[in-house]
């Protein structure tokens, strides 16, 4: 099939709305991704890459995309250059026909999954470090993870050419290390950050949230009240770092189920901890990473003296 030939492309538009309801078209190779995007001129092109298993949060970025582009892709890949070697890549959810159903109604004008072959060919040599902004929090508990991040992003915004990216807050330092990226590679694309997508009870929609089990649930919500306590001493004039960390400590101590990786008050762009007074309108990225059972979930809000929120 040639890509870039339209009239032998199923269900393609330029209009995306008229591809609601179509079937989702998926590609695989990087030769079908760039013809597609040859076909579609200087349109622009909303990207949300994930790692698959879709939820509701994924699909906002799918919606914000549709609505500031011309049109969206998505990408559905497993990048196991981001795992550890004591993280089991085997156990990472993954439903393709799930993922495309979700996405069926969501004016999406192509998938790429590709295969490990194609974005890891056999002479593959390259890695992407970026340096400081990934030491702390997730990356000095998965020392390898960002520099997996690092290059798959890089490849992806290199194959698919997007006009804009879309990411979830809820990957905060994630975040930063891609704009990092952008900014220093010169990469030419606007990074899009979207509010954290919760559940009616507060928590982060996550992918991970299919490993709880039982009393596990529940006791996950211990995440998102720990955050809003230290919230709530920021909105009363706290600005002392460290008593906005014991503030969360004290909610999460509080559920047996759930054992500290870490709690965080940093600079939003640096990620270094604030140790004492916060600086007027600085702002603070309060995070947190919590084993619940087995499942190690991670959640953040953004607090500055404007704007308090998850953005």
């Amino acid at each position: 099939m040639n890509p870039s030939n339209r009239a032998m492309w199923p269900g393609w538009s330029t209009d995306s709305t008229r591809q609601r309801g179509k079937r989702v078209e998926v590609v695989t190779t990087i030769e079908e991704v760039r013809a597609i995007r040859r076909s579609q001129g200087m349109a622009s092109l909303g990207f949300v890459p994930t790692m698959g298993y879709l939820h509701e949060g994924h699909l906002e970025l799918v919606r914000r995309a549709r609505r500031e582009n011309d049109h969206v892709a998505v990408s559905i890949y497993v990048n196991p250059t981001q795992f550890a070697p004591t993280e089991d890549l085997s156990r990472y959810p993954r439903d393709l026909a799930r993922d495309l159903a979700l996405l069926r109604d969501e004016g999406v004008a192509f998938v790429f999954a590709p295969d490990d072959a194609t974005m890891y060919p056999p002479d593959f040599q390259t890695n992407v470090t970026i340096r400081d902004v990934t030491q702390p929090l997730e990356g000095a508990r998965r020392p390898t993870h960002f520099e997996g991040v690092a290059v798959v992003v890089a490849k992806l915004f290199n194959i698919v050419q997007p006009t804009r990216a879309y990411f979830g807050q809820k990957d905060a330092q994630q975040s930063v290390v891609v704009r990092q990226l952008v900014r220093d590679l010169n990469f030419n694309l606007a990074i899009v950050v979207c509010p954290t997508v919760r559940e009616a009870d507060g928590l982060a929609m996550s992918s991970r949230n299919k490993y709880l089990v039982g009393d596990q649930r529940p006791a996950a919500t211990a995440l998102n009240r720990a955050l809003r306590a230290a919230e709530r001493l920021w909105a009363a004039g706290t600005r002392d770092g460290e008593a906005l960390r014991r503030a969360m400590l004290a909610v999460l101590a509080e559920e047996p189920l759930a054992q500290v990786d870490y709690v965080s008050a940093a600079d939003p762009n640096s990620l270094i901890e604030w140790t004492a007074d916060i600086p007027p309108d600085a702002g603070v990225l309060l995070s947190l990473a919590v084993f619940v059972g087995r499942t190690r979930l991670i959640d953040n809000i953004l607090l500055s003296d404007t704007k308090a929120g998850d953005e």
